[in-house]
């Protein structure tokens, strides 16, 4: 079953979400991307993405290229904003990666930290309590490597909440579709 890959337009089979970051990669292999390509994938309006990048939430694109790292914290922005206001979505992702205009002092990258949320998303209707969550998220962790002690600890956490936002935004969604057909 085709589902819509989490904070883009793009469609694939859930059951493939293992390689969506191969997908994006190949989006990559001839350099960065340009803004319309990147407005074509998150459905977000040029303006708004410059204003991100105007209000420091990430680096400016270099040659007016935007990177995978870039692309995918875009695309984690978008996700989560419709639940969350953009000082919470800010200090959630500073919360693991200071400096949101700085990836030298991140604890993971955007897209390390996106392609893991999309394995977990890809199975989050299977996931019935917080317990499932936390092993599920867990377990997608064990192999990450900490820069320092309670790195993981920390992810782990910002994982906990991209879910729920994502869930309670698919089902306000979910909500207002049901409210339009009344």
């Amino acid at each position: 079953m085709n589902w819509t890959i989490p904070g883009t337009t793009l469609s694939a089979p859930r059951s493939g979400a293992e390689f969506v970051e191969a997908q994006f990669q190949s989006m990559f292999l001839a350099g960065g991307m340009v803004l319309s390509q990147v407005t074509s994938i998150t459905g977000l309006d040029a303006y708004m993405i410059q204003n991100w990048v105007k209000r420091g939430f990430l680096a400016k694109p270099e040659q007016k290229r935007y990177s995978l790292n870039q692309l995918c914290r875009i695309i984690n922005i978008n996700m989560l904003r419709g639940v969350l206001p953009m000082e919470r979505i800010c200090g959630l992702l500073s919360y693991i990666n200071g400096a949101l205009d700085d990836e030298s002092d991140d604890i993971i990258d955007d897209a390390q930290l996106y392609f893991i949320f999309v394995r977990l998303a890809a199975h989050a209707r299977d996931l019935d309590t917080t317990e499932a969550w936390n092993s599920a998220i867990h377990t997608v962790m064990a192999d990450y490597a900490e820069p320092f002690p309670g790195a993981a600890q920390r992810i782990e956490k910002v994982l906990q909440i991209m879910l729920t936002a994502w869930v309670a935004t698919r089902m306000r969604q979910e909500a207002e579709k049901m409210l339009d057909e009344l």
